[in-house]
């Protein structure tokens, strides 16, 4: 009886061990699966809050300009996003991640060739899923520009501007920094973009607005600068928010998956974008002698999410305060002396995005914990940041400027100023975005 039972028990245990065995790679390649869909959804939530982040640029723009502009501001930034989509298919995707030509374009994969189209078949669901993240980093490069340019910019013109920088000119730069270009090779680091999405639209941004010029009424008889309010303070502050809000998918979402490092990162963006709020609060009080410039107090709230991107997983906590901090006393001068130079940047885009993007890229020089130069990595590090800064600024302002100059001669560039003093609403698109202002006669 006791052999028995120990001959059943020595079988059932080598039964056992066997289906463990057979069922260990099962196991695992189910465990695997499980974690790839668990990274697609983090991709694909992460890209919706990123797409969120353009209702939010299109608040804040309307919200800082005038009420007779207001539709023009948002139909600006509905082109934006769906020409981003269809240029960035057709072509940016493979300039930006196709096979390298010297460490400067990419030069296959256009229109995700080659790939199947079948979600059924391995592969193309996540590359749909990496496309349809970076897709909308285009969109947010581009828009960008359009509330630099609010007021006087012809609609088409800007269109064709937009198409230009989703399909050729942030997709050239993506490539020398993310898509295996000279920058990445060289060591450069732009965590989720101040360079290679922020500093790509601020310099298109005042390359822009410096050869449209400024809006009517703008700068007075001797060149000095007049204040043109917005009309709406709240509906600019909700843009905010909703832009503070996507930043956690830009940010988050650049992890790529979904791992523990995602809260560090969120962390870091949070202090930031908090530090650049009171930096900014308090530099506008001291100046204007205790009154506090809520829009100021919004554009400090993104130079810290604009500084900290492009080291949001590499700098600690604390650097992530301190480059808040800078970047909202950096803002609080920056655009008024944007305004000195005789630029009319409508919202400040330049100073939030171009001037604290470079803040941000030669931050990560400087408090990166491997390779940062207050962490005993020497300047090569910072020496690459600063290279790629000015590489960068100087390929997106002469294409810009091309594009620009090519526009005035065709007559795309700028509306007349009698039209840009009503307002681009009625003359762009025949309709008010506030249609009671007809009972108060136009006026804000």
């Amino acid at each position: 009886m006791k052999r028995s039972m120990r001959r059943m028990l020595v079988l059932a245990s080598v039964t056992l061990l066997g289906l463990l065995v057979l069922a260990g790679p099962a196991m695992a390649q189910d465990d695997l699966a499980t974690q790839d869909a668990l990274n697609m959804t983090f991709f694909l939530l992460a890209m919706v809050l990123v797409f969120m982040m353009h209702a939010g640029f299109s608040m804040l723009e309307a919200g800082l300009t005038q009420s007779s502009n207001a539709g023009n501001i948002m139909m600006k930034n509905m082109m934006v996003i769906s020409v981003a989509f269809i240029t960035y298919f057709a072509v940016g995707w493979g300039l930006m991640y196709g096979t390298s030509a010297g460490g400067i374009i990419g030069t296959d994969e256009f229109f995700l060739i080659p790939g199947t189209y079948s979600a059924e078949l391995e592969g193309f669901p996540f590359l749909a899923s990496e496309f349809m993240f970076d897709a909308v980093f285009a969109a947010t490069a581009a828009t960008i520009v359009s509330g630099a340019v609010a007021g006087r910019m012809n609609l088409w013109g800007f269109v064709i501007l937009a198409a230009v920088l989703t399909a050729f000119v942030y997709p050239v730069v993506g490539h020398w920094g993310w898509g295996g270009g000279w920058l990445e090779e060289a060591g450069f680091l732009d965590f989720a973009g101040s360079t290679i999405v922020h500093l790509v639209g601020g310099a298109a941004a005042i390359t822009a607005a410096a050869i449209l010029g400024p809006r009517p009424g703008k700068y007075d008889a001797q060149g000095k600068s007049r204040f043109l309010p917005g009309h709406s303070m709240p509906l600019a502050i909700l843009g905010v928010f909703f832009l503070w809000f996507g930043w956690f998918g830009f940010n988050g979402g650049s992890v790529l998956n979904a791992e523990v490092s995602v809260g560090p990162v969120l962390l870091t963006t949070a202090l930031a974008a908090s530090a650049g709020a009171l930096a900014a609060a308090v530099v506008s009080a001291v100046r204007a002698k205790g009154k506090t410039d809520v829009s100021m107090v919004g554009n400090g709230i993104l130079a810290g999410l604009v500084g900290i991107t492009a080291g949001a997983d590499v700098v600690e906590p604390y650097a992530a305060i301190l480059v808040g901090v800078v970047a909202g006393v950096l803002v609080s001068f920056a655009i008024p002396l944007v305004e000195r130079l005789g630029i009319d940047d409508a919202v400040g885009a330049f100073s939030v995005h171009g001037a604290v993007g470079v803040l941000g890229t030669w931050w990560v020089g400087f408090y990166a914990v491997e390779g940062g130069v207050f962490y005993g990595g020497g300047f090569e590090l910072f020496s690459w940041q600063v290279i790629g800064t000015v590489a960068v600024t100087a390929f997106v302002a002469i294409v810009t400027a091309v594009v620009c100059f090519g526009l005035k001669a065709a007559g795309m560039l700028r509306v007349p100023d009698e039209e840009a003093e009503e307002g681009l609403d009625v003359h762009e698109h025949g309709v008010l975005g506030y249609p009671e202002s007809v009972l108060t006669g136009g006026k804000e």
